[in-house]
């Protein structure tokens, strides 16, 4: 059998760069949207089948070195107490947001994903077998944010609110959302994911210290439990990168406000790198999107262990091609160790 690059890079010093993308598996494939014409989102995040269909897309249009669970950040919220829905504009919405510690009486503990459960095997099944599958969740923090909000946010006023005035309700909910996290994420191994990410979209917004009281030690209690290769993405985190290279990840997945060229705290860490296209940069000029993905890879030499990945996910009206382009640049490029 043939090892694939992703699996790899965990293992030793690369030769060849192993790449895949968050949000691969989504709206900017014309063959997802042929799947979402037919169903809700909820119906499929639901749907073992189309799961596996959605997660194995773009192995095979976009020749990517990994699948990843097609799934929601807020698939294990659902699962514990919360009641959402997905609208089509305004993505999740929460309709029994967390208000007060008297909510925690309308929540339980994870006890089961079944379509996740049946869904993980139909795609180990499908997939060559060089493409492991990742699985994923959302980090507490992230999480909570959504649970408080509401949905989405832009000042994300009521979790400042809420983690300020009421501090030892915060903790005692980030504890909560950690033990079903670390449920979550051991019913996807024991269910045949061989790697797993952490998303942490909302961490960025926090200063140094209260990333390190509030968030941090409930993301190394993640990783330190769950025993798989792991990944840490952490949004806008050029300020936590210290902090960020405790967490007990294998890889810190950066966005695109870290150099990674000149950034020394990665250089010394000892940790493997993912990142950190611009997503932006995937509506820009072939020209233009070459000189950047190797300015990356360049730069990306610095790390024994290094995947390629962007800053954030896709955007639904990307162009196919871009990505395919970017792919084959990175498989092309030699890395000299």
């Amino acid at each position: 059998m043939t090892e694939s690059l992703l699996r790899q890079s965990f293992l030793k010093t690369q030769t060849k760069t192993p790449v895949w993308f968050m949000r691969q598996a989504g709206r900017f494939l014309p063959q997802y949207r042929e799947i979402r014409k037919n169903y809700s989102l909820d119906d499929m995040f639901r749907n073992p089948e189309i799961v596996a269909q959605v997660t194995c897309l773009p192995v095979d249009i976009l020749k990517v070195d990994a699948a990843i669970l097609f799934a929601d950040i807020l698939t294990m919220p659902m699962h514990i107490g919360f009641k959402i829905t997905f609208h089509p504009a305004h993505g999740p919405i929460i309709i029994n947001p967390f208000s007060s510690d008297k909510d925690f009486k309308q929540l339980h503990k994870l006890t089961d994903v079944a379509h996740l459960r049946k869904a993980i095997p139909l795609i180990t099944k499908s997939l060559p077998k060089n493409i492991p599958l990742i699985g994923f969740a959302g980090a507490p923090f992230t999480v909570l944010c959504y649970l408080v909000e509401g949905g989405s946010s832009s000042n994300f006023r009521k979790v400042i609110k809420f983690m300020n005035e009421n501090p030892d309700g915060f903790h005692k909910l980030m504890q909560f959302l950690t033990q079903n996290t670390i449920a979550y994420l051991k019913l996807q191994k024991d269910s045949g994911i061989e790697i797993f990410q952490l998303f942490d979209s909302w961490g960025g917004i926090l200063r140094t210290d209260d990333y390190e009281n509030f968030v941090l030690p409930y993301v190394q209690k993640i990783f330190a439990a769950v025993p798989l290769p792991s990944i840490y993405f952490l949004k806008n985190c050029a300020h936590l990168l210290t902090s960020m290279n405790k967490c007990g990840s294998d890889f810190l997945s950066v966005c695109e406000t870290v150099d990674l060229k000149n950034n020394l705290i990665l250089r010394k860490s000892e940790k493997g790198i993912q990142g950190n296209l611009f997503h932006g940069l995937l509506y820009s000029d072939d020209k233009t999107l070459k000189a950047e993905v190797l300015r990356v890879l360049k730069a990306s030499q610095n790390f024994k262990k290094y995947i390629f990945n962007l800053s954030h996910g896709i955007q639904p009206d990307v162009p196919v091609d871009k990505v395919q382009y970017v792919v084959k640049l990175v498989h092309d490029f030699k890395r000299s160790l």
